[in-house]
């Protein structure tokens, strides 16, 4: 395993469990205690993680957020399980956005597999991905392009401008965190306001984020409960899935 790849793999160890010791992280990866140090060092560093005495706990600032690059290669099965269950959503002739994301481009990837769709959306890679499916046309949204995200955001009125008299059948959200309190939230205000405007124009809003982001809030809100139609996700408590689907909202775990 190289040295950048099983520093993802411990954030991913250390998200999945809220914390671990340096016992558990050598156990883990079979290295030594000085090297899982060495990695625990680089990543506070990069404030991906909090070191504490004999371990380290996962960093929940609502203000952090990981860039595109240290997304990618996190929980990718999860992500590529939820994305194959979120496609049996999509029928052929559906207009639908896919916000940014990197399971919502795992979606992308499976769009081949359908008929006719329309894509609105304001991820680059995604754009990309799109691109080569013949089957599938591409509305991309306007706006300031966030560096290290991939994608852009809205600026003054001219992506609102942008979907003024539209309406697509789905909208397929991205979102860094989730709790059954509040809802879906991200760092970033202006990715917020995006995100608002293109659930705005959806008959129907499905939130898809793999379950590391569960019981999280980050520093701006996009969507409370009652403006989600459906989650998909790869895991669930049966107390938080009963209180969503008590507010209405249908739950589908993928497998």
């Amino acid at each position: 395993m190289f040295v950048e790849e099983r520093k993802l793999k411990i954030l991913e160890f250390i998200e999945e469990h809220r914390k671990a010791t340096v016992a558990e992280l050598c156990d883990a990866f079979r290295v030594s205690s000085a090297t899982i140090r060495n990695d625990l060092r680089d990543l506070e560093g990069a404030s991906l993680l909090i070191r504490t005495h004999g371990g380290a706990m996962v960093k929940t600032k609502t203000g952090l957020e990981q860039d595109m690059n240290q997304r990618k290669v996190q929980h990718l099965a999860e992500k590529r399980s939820i994305a194959e269950t979120a496609l049996r959503l999509v029928e052929d002739g559906d207009t639908i956005i896919l916000d940014t994301g990197t399971t919502t481009l795992e979606i992308a990837r499976l769009l081949g597999q359908r008929q006719d769709i329309t894509v609105v959306t304001n991820d680059l890679p995604i754009a990309l991905v799109l691109e080569d499916i013949d089957t599938v046309k591409v509305v991309f949204m306007g706006g300031i392009v966030r560096k290290k995200f991939h994608c852009t955001v809205v600026g003054g009125l001219s992506s609102r401008d942008l979907f003024a008299g539209l309406t697509v059948d789905k909208a397929f959200m991205a979102s860094n965190s989730f709790s059954v309190e509040k809802g879906a939230s991200t760092p970033d205000i202006n990715h917020a306001e995006t995100k608002k405007v293109m659930m705005s124009i959806a008959a129907k809003v499905i939130l898809v984020f793999d379950s590391s982001k569960l019981g999280r809030n980050s520093f701006a809100l996009f969507a409370p409960p009652d403006r989600i139609d459906a989650i998909v996700t790869d895991s669930l408590r049966d107390e938080d899935r009963a209180r969503l689907e008590e507010n209405g909202i249908e739950v589908i775990v993928a497998r």
